[in-house]
């Protein structure tokens, strides 16, 4: 970690760059030619990064940041948040400390917290952030965390790992078992250290092979922020056996959308119907969540095809995802598509359709934006239709 980054004049001239293009600023002449202008210019464009993502860093005085990439990775605020609102107790090890995100957001839940990280600068940073931020309640531990873990030699409340998707002989790798660490081969070795576990994946991870991966999982977590699934959560509790509960959490500036079910309730029986006046569009946590015979069952809302994953009603309900009024049911043919859509402004949905977004622009002359939304799907009885909406929410 370089200190002298911390100069008031390097600090200033950071946060009066954040909005200028990097690969143009990278070209300037370095006014500091006492530090690397390529740290200097990796501080800009990490800060720039954590202006929305992590509005509390960005404000604070004298942060000092890591690689982009690592901004990139880390949680958001938002995201992190979230996360804390699912732990309590005496202590928590953070095994992958990395930026530190979560480990602060931890510390406002836990009153003693252990932040691990075998990388030794980022260490460094974090600890020197933790500072700046004024949290006394975390220790920051450089090392490898099962080796750490081992030394401690104590009992947690909780245990939290976000293992890296990227391993040096394998590149970016997608099971849970090639990540770093490998959580299923030391899951044994942490369970004798804490009754209960915290784990991150990326989105990326199917909810069905990472169960295959773990056991004692107690209930998943898909977290959006803006409808856009950013991680799941994977809580493990020493021993547990049992229904196993998926928590879907849609998180946005106006609103934040739940929706709970058992994963497979052979009670949840779907209903199915033609499009009536409403059409409603689940958000992508639940989409993620795989949720769909739950959603029908539970909201009472008719699905338009068991393949398509849209809802349809006659009487308007609230609902966690996008609404839309119906307003024409077309079958999809020549000549209505000819009639209706061809030379118009529209935005387009496809769900369980055979063809692309752009190939229905380009094949029938559509153009994007307009307040008028269409979705190309299946119905019941396997047609292929257009359903032509005004939006509600």
């Amino acid at each position: 970690m370089n200190r002298k980054l911390l100069n008031i004049d390097i600090q200033n001239f950071i946060t009066s760059n954040i909005d200028k293009e990097i690969a143009q600023l990278s070209l300037q002449k370095n006014p500091f030619p006492e530090i690397n202008w390529i740290e200097i210019v990796n501080q800009v464009s990490a800060k720039a990064k954590a202006k929305y993502k992590l509005p509390t860093w960005f404000k604070t005085k004298d942060i000092l940041y890591p690689s982009k990439i690592s901004i990139e990775q880390t949680s958001s605020e938002e995201a992190a948040s979230y996360k804390s609102t699912l732990v309590t107790g005496e202590n928590l090890i953070d095994l992958t400390g990395g930026f530190g995100i979560d480990t602060y957001y931890f510390s406002k839940k836990i009153k003693t917290l252990f932040h691990c990280e075998i990388d030794t600068e980022l260490s460094e940073i974090a600890k020197h952030n933790f500072e700046k931020l004024n949290i006394q309640n975390i220790s920051c531990l450089q090392g490898d965390s099962h080796i750490i873990l081992k030394n401690l030699n104590q009992k947690f409340s909780w245990i939290y790992i976000d293992p890296s998707r990227r391993n040096e002989a394998k590149g970016k790798v997608f099971m849970l078992k090639d990540c770093l660490p490998n959580v299923p081969e030391l899951l044994d070795s942490y369970f004798n250290y804490s009754k209960n576990i915290l784990i991150k994946t990326a989105p990326i991870l199917d909810i069905t092979a990472g169960l295959a991966e773990l056991k004692n999982v107690k209930s998943i977590h898909v977290v959006a922020i803006e409808n856009e699934v950013k991680e799941l959560l994977w809580l493990l509790s020493k021993n547990y056996i049992g229904e196993i509960s998926i928590q879907t959490v849609n998180i946005a500036k106006k609103e934040v959308s739940k929706f709970e079910f058992v994963l497979n309730n052979s009670k949840a029986i779907p209903s199915f119907s033609l499009p009536k006046k409403y059409l409603y569009e689940p958000n992508s946590a639940i989409m993620k969540s795989g949720g769909f015979d739950q959603v029908s069952s539970f909201f009472n809302l008719d699905k338009v095809h068991i393949h398509s994953h849209l809802y349809t009603s006659d009487s308007l309900i609230d609902f966690p995802g996008r609404i839309f009024k119906i307003e024409n049911y077309l079958q999809y043919n020549k000549a209505n598509m000819k009639q209706h859509m061809e030379n118009h402004k529209i935005n387009i949905t496809i769900r369980n359709f055979p063809d692309s977004v752009e190939t229905i622009r380009k094949r029938w002359k559509i153009k994007e934006g307009g307040n008028s939304y269409c979705f190309f799907s299946t119905d019941m009885n396997n047609d292929k239709i257009v359903l032509i909406c005004t939006k509600i929410k």
